[in-house]
């Protein structure tokens, strides 16, 4: 009897987790984090663009299409910023400064994701969303990430356009037009930008000063930007009550606005009297849960009727 080769067993095991292994490598290239809270904002839009009911394949296929042009978008902002990425302690472990990834692998798989986000929205979408998500794409990697990020303190306060894109997105794929109520979801998002990313670059200060990207704590110090997260934080809690004053939404998501709110509030104020890099990163990560808890507010108190009836046949 012949002896039984372990080779190819092994082999083959290697194979198949180094295949794992770039496939997360190409993963993490999206920013999953970042990208899934984008791709939750804007299917609470779609919710919230229709009394009850949507239909599937805007509804699938919309978010499909959204979900590679963010991908996409991430992967572009990566290359742009390999060499800041690179000197940064934040962003050092990502695919590309560590040479797990090339920049001819990683284009290639951004014009993948790129191509088929608007093949898909264009042809079983709609060309409105289309268009706005390609705006947005560009507006992020290429706009961004190019030119505001290095010109102007107020990179992320214009930037955030981009960035607040999601939710019409969402609302624009079910119904094929911008309306006011989906402007405000734009608008909330827009507000809670700079706070929340502020936050993040009070205590990553001197990587970006290092790297020579003109954040505000590092062009206009600690206490300016202390001062403009605080009053970005009130804009931002006077505008998520707006929901409810336009009855878009009910008493429920009013209550949990503002209790949200409230504890936003705590940590900007806190913030701003004693700072502390810790501090900073509690602010930071408790902004990343208010957003997607606000959205969460939204679309329950949308269908809470339903839910309510639901409820109610579930248990008589």
């Amino acid at each position: 009897m012949e002896p039984v080769s372990r080779i190819e067993p092994i082999t083959a095991a290697t194979t198949a987790r180094r295949v794992r292994g770039l496939a997360g490598e190409y993963f993490e290239l999206t920013k999953p984090r970042v990208v899934s809270l984008i791709v939750f904002t804007a299917v609470v839009g779609m919710f919230l663009s229709t009394p009850s009911g949507l239909p599937a394949l805007p509804l699938v296929l919309g978010t499909l299409g959204i979900a590679f042009a963010a991908g996409s978008a991430a992967a572009i902002n990566q290359i742009l910023d390999l060499h800041f990425d690179s000197g940064m302690t934040r962003t050092r472990l990502r695919p590309l400064p560590t040479g797990t990834l090339t920049t001819r692998e990683a284009l290639i798989f951004a014009l993948i994701l790129g191509v088929a986000s608007m093949v898909i929205l264009m042809l079983w979408v709609n060309t409105l969303t289309a268009v706005l998500t390609f705006i947005s794409l560009i507006g992020y990697s290429v706009i961004y990430t190019v030119y505001l990020k290095h010109a102007t303190p107020q990179n992320i306060v214009i930037g955030g356009a981009a960035g607040a894109a999601p939710p019409v997105l969402g609302w624009t794929a079910i119904t094929g037009e911008v309306t006011a109520d989906a402007l405000l979801l734009f608008l909330i998002i827009f507000l809670w930008t700079p706070p929340h990313f502020w936050s993040l670059a009070l205590y990553r200060e001197k990587e970006y000063a290092k790297v020579g990207i003109p954040m505000l704590p590092v062009t206009h110090g600690r206490q300016y930007t202390q001062l403009q997260i605080l009053l970005y934080t009130v804009l931002l809690a006077a505008v998520t009550i707006m929901p409810f004053a336009t009855q878009m939404s009910g008493w429920l998501y009013l209550v949990g606005a503002i209790i949200l709110n409230a504890g936003f509030l705590r940590y900007a104020v806190r913030l701003y009297r004693n700072y502390s890099d810790e501090l900073a990163r509690r602010t930071f990560r408790f902004s990343i849960n208010y957003l997607a808890l606000l959205f969460a507010l939204l679309l329950v108190d949308h269908y809470r009727v339903y839910i309510h009836e639901a409820l109610q046949s579930a248990l008589y």
